[in-house]
C-alpha cells in the first residue's frame, strides 16, 4: 500500500508534469478567453436588461446566447473543454503550493493559497459542466434554479444558517474581488505590458473586478435575506441581483454601470489569456 507521503509526491509530480506541458498550458489559457467570453456577453446582456430589453444577465443566460448562435454547440464545447482545463491547473496550482518560512504562518498562507486554487477550480469545472449541458440542449433557469436551491435548503433542520452562510462567503468573495480591483493586486499574477496598453490593461482590470465585486456582493445580500425571512422568492444569482439593481433609485444608470464593468473584465479576462504568469 502506498504511503501518504508518496501519494503526495506522486501528486506533486503529475501536477509539475502537467504544468510543464505546453499543451496544458495552452488548453488553460483557452479557459481565461472562455471565462472572459462569458463575463463579456453577460455584461452585454446586463446593458440590454437596463434599456429595458429581456435577457437572463447571467451565466446561464450568456451560454443560451451563445446555443443561439450558428455552430453554438460546438462554441460550447470549447468552452467547457477549456474552463475545465483552467480547472485542472488551478488544482495543479493548489498542489504545488508552498511556503518556505516553514512556520505556523507559512502553513497559513500555503494552506490560503490552496483554498483559493482548489475552490477557483470548483467554480471553473461547475462553468464547465453547464457549458456542456447547454450544448446538450438543456436550457435551464438560472433564477429558478436558485430558488429551488434555496427552497431545498430552507425545507432542512438548519437549513436557513447554511443558506445564510453561503450568502456570507459570496459576499466575502464579492468584497475581495473589489479589494483585488482597489489595490489593483490582480496585477501580482499577471506580466503588465508596457506603455498604454498596460494602463488600459489595469484600467481594465479594475474597472471589472470592482463591478464583478459589487453583483457578487448582492447575490450574497439577497441570500442572507432569503435566509433571514426564509423566502426563497427572495434569493437569486445575479440575474436576480440585476433585478435587484433595477429596483434601486437610478437603477437602470447603475445596471448600466454594472454591465459595462462586467463587459471591461470580460475583456481584462481574455487578454490575461496572453498575460497571465502561468
Amino acid at each position: 500500500m502506498e504511503t501518504r507521503d508518496g501519494v503526495k509526491a506522486n501528486a506533486k509530480h503529475l501536477a509539475r508534469e502537467a504544468e510543464s506541458s505546453f499543451a496544458f498550458e495552452t488548453l488553460a489559457r483557452a479557459g481565461y478567453v472562455a471565462n472572459g467570453v462569458i463575463h463579456a456577453l453577460i455584461g452585454a446582456i446586463v446593458i440590454v436588461i437596463a434599456s429595458g430589453g429581456r435577457g437572463e444577465g447571467d451565466q446561464l443566460g450568456a451560454m443560451k446566447a451563445v446555443a443561439g448562435a450558428p455552430v453554438g454547440f460546438v462554441v460550447l464545447w470549447l468552452i467547457a473543454i477549456g474552463l475545465w482545463a483552467l480547472a485542472l491547473w488551478h488544482v495543479s496550482e493548489g498542489i504545488l503550493a508552498r511556503d518556505l518560512s516553514d512556520d505556523i504562518e507559512g502553513a497559513a498562507r500555503k494552506w490560503s493559497r490552496r483554498l483559493s486554487e482548489f475552490g477557483q477550480a470548483a467554480v471553473f469545472v461547475a462553468l464547465g459542466g453547464i457549458s456542456a449541458a447547454v450544448a446538450m440542449g438543456a436550457r435551464p433557469d438560472g433564477e429558478k434554479t436558485a430558488e429551488g436551491a434555496s427552497r431545498s435548503l430552507l425545507q432542512i433542520p438548519g437549513g436557513h444558517i447554511v443558506l445564510g452562510l453561503v450568502g456570507v462567503g459570496i459576499g466575502v468573495g464579492g468584497v475581495a474581488f473589489v479589494v483585488m480591483g482597489v489595490r489593483r493586486s490582480f496585477r501580482n499574477r499577471i506580466r503588465i505590458p508596457d506603455g498604454g496598453l498596460g494602463r488600459g490593461f489595469t484600467t481594465l482590470g479594475v474597472v471589472g473586478f470592482v463591478a464583478k465585486g459589487i453583483a457578487l456582493l448582492i447575490v450574497g445580500v439577497l441570500l442572507g435575506v432569503a435566509a433571514v425571512r426564509a423566502d426563497a422568492r427572495v434569493a437569486g444569482g445575479l440575474d436576480g441581483a440585476v433585478d435587484a439593481v433595477l429596483e434601486l433609485p437610478l437603477g437602470p444608470a447603475l445596471a448600466w454601470v454594472v454591465g459595462l464593468g462586467l463587459l471591461a473584465y470580460g475583456v481584462f479576462t481574455i487578454a490575461r489569456a496572453r498575460f497571465a504568469w502561468m
